[in-house]
């Protein structure tokens, strides 16, 4: 979730202005730290989508975690550390703790950015003291988190939508530019990381071997095979909804292979993409044709653009690595919690270390974007058993993984174990998918039960 800052209102007028956000970011590889996020897909004991109001609602979530965690800071839109809510229109929708956050997607679905780390194994303590405090409120509520990378349950209809303006704005707004962005916003869940980088130099080498990989990743991470009560056939069905959600601001991008520049490159694709919204006190939709480069240059409803904008409109742009004061990590389903805090060591050993890095690029650098596209248009069904160019994508994935370990040897030693439960999917090719499909296939018809075999143990 991205929270406005209203304070950061200063004036950009040029693409230099733009520019500056990107190049002002960079750090000395001695303050590199990487921050984890996840979405978890929750459910009434019935298998049910949760409601925001109500006793076993969203919002009482919420308020549990504030009550333990902060006061309300009702109306401001930029969040305190120390643990506060957002509300916007008298609902909270947010709770920060420090550099934490917690927030809800669309479909209800909970977030948990939690606070970047130089150490892995500090996450997973994080992440383990999240599972039990969220554990312990969801007991009370009657909730139950499953981990799963789609809402296996009912159809996209059933599933209440939460009180968020910027999600009003984004509900309307996708039906125009693709068949499924409905599906993304209410029925999936992620993990994503987000890392550091140097300069210019180095974000565009992080970028490039990220996007050589992204589908090896989906692969790996493959944990949405049911779909409205059925096995669908496909290893992430998260992801094939993705190939058809806002082709102008997903996927992948050609000029991460091509240019070096990469902080210009990224400008100038985003300056053309067109906005959702201006925010000013509040979401307002902005028309159809009006992209950051015109309202930059002209204006629009007597507002001018602002650093804010450009943050906040960076934050609407979905490819599969996205470029913002750090690189964020993309095309992975949210699933076991191994697999959730596999993600952050497995990216830490290929991005961090420069041999791994390289060798990780050239594992498919023969590819052409073309083929680059027909591999992420078969990875959602095919899964590991994809072909990429000459390669069994399972055989890539082995290779892959020996990579990050090889990397992690050298910048992260300690996080070495934690690589363990993507070693063994890449050594067997049984994926979370796979094991998702036989607990389906063996409480098939009983909601009750299979709530139970898909939760995460202690959240369902």
């Amino acid at each position: 979730m991205h929270l406005v800052d209203e304070n950061d209102a200063i004036p950009v007028r040029t693409r230099e202005d733009l520019l500056a956000y990107f190049t002002g970011a960079g750090k000395p590889a001695s303050a590199w730290r990487v921050g984890t996020e996840h979405e978890l897909i929750g459910v009434l004991a019935n298998g049910d989508a949760p409601p925001y109001d109500g006793p076993h609602g969203i919002g009482a979530l919420l308020e549990s975690f504030v009550t333990r965690g902060g006061t309300p800071n009702s109306g401001r839109t930029q969040i305190e550390a120390g643990g506060s809510a957002v509300v916007e229109h008298g609902h909270a929708i947010a709770v920060a703790r420090g550099e934490a956050q917690l927030t809800i997607e669309p479909g209800g679905q909970f977030e948990l950015a939690a606070r970047p780390v130089v150490d892995d194994r500090d996450f997973v303590t994080d992440l383990r003291a999240h599972f039990a405090e969220l554990g312990a409120v969801s007991k009370e509520l009657e909730l139950a988190w499953l981990a799963i990378g789609l809402r296996p349950f009912g159809r996209r209809e059933d599933i209440p939508w939460m009180p968020k303006q910027r999600y009003d704005v984004m509900r309307a707004y996708m039906p125009r530019v693709g068949t499924r962005g409905l599906d993304m916003m209410q029925r999936t869940a992620t993990v994503q990381v987000n890392l550091d980088f140097a300069d210019e130099a180095d974000a565009a080498a992080k970028m490039r071997c990220l996007y050589s990989v992204t589908s090896i990743l989906t692969a790996l991470w493959a944990a949405s095979p049911i779909v409205e009560e059925s096995v669908s056939g496909y290893q992430t069905y998260r992801a094939w909804i993705w190939r058809d959600t806002d082709n102008a601001r997903a996927g992948l991008l050609p000029f991460v292979f091509e240019r070096d520049d990469i902080f210009s490159a990224y400008t100038d694709w985003a300056l053309d993409v067109p906005m959702y919204f201006v925010y000013r006190g509040g979401y307002q939709t902005a028309p159809a044709d009006l992209t950051f480069r015109r309202f930059m240059e002209r204006g629009w409803n007597g507002e001018h653009a602002t650093r804010a904008d450009w943050a906040l409109h960076l934050s609407t742009l979905f490819p599969e690595g996205r470029l913002k004061k750090f690189i964020e990590v993309r095309g992975c389903d949210c699933g076991s919690f191994e697999m959730i805090a596999a993600l952050a060591p497995m990216m830490r050993g290929l991005l961090y270390d420069r041999t791994a890095r390289d060798a990780a690029t050239a594992l498919t650098a023969g590819m052409s974007f073309a083929d680059r596209q027909r591999l992420a248009d078969e990875v959602p069904r095919a899964g590991l058993a994809a072909r990429a160019g000459a390669h069994a994508l399972g055989e890539l994935a082995k290779q892959l993984v020996a990579i990050a370990a090889d990397g992690l040897s050298r910048v992260a030693p300690t996080s070495r174990a934690l690589l363990a439960p993507v070693e063994a999917i890449a050594a067997s090719g049984r994926t979370q998918a796979d094991r998702i499909v036989e607990l389906w296939r063996a409480h098939a018809g009983d909601r009750r039960a299979l709530v139970h075999a898909l939760a995460h143990p202690g959240l369902g």
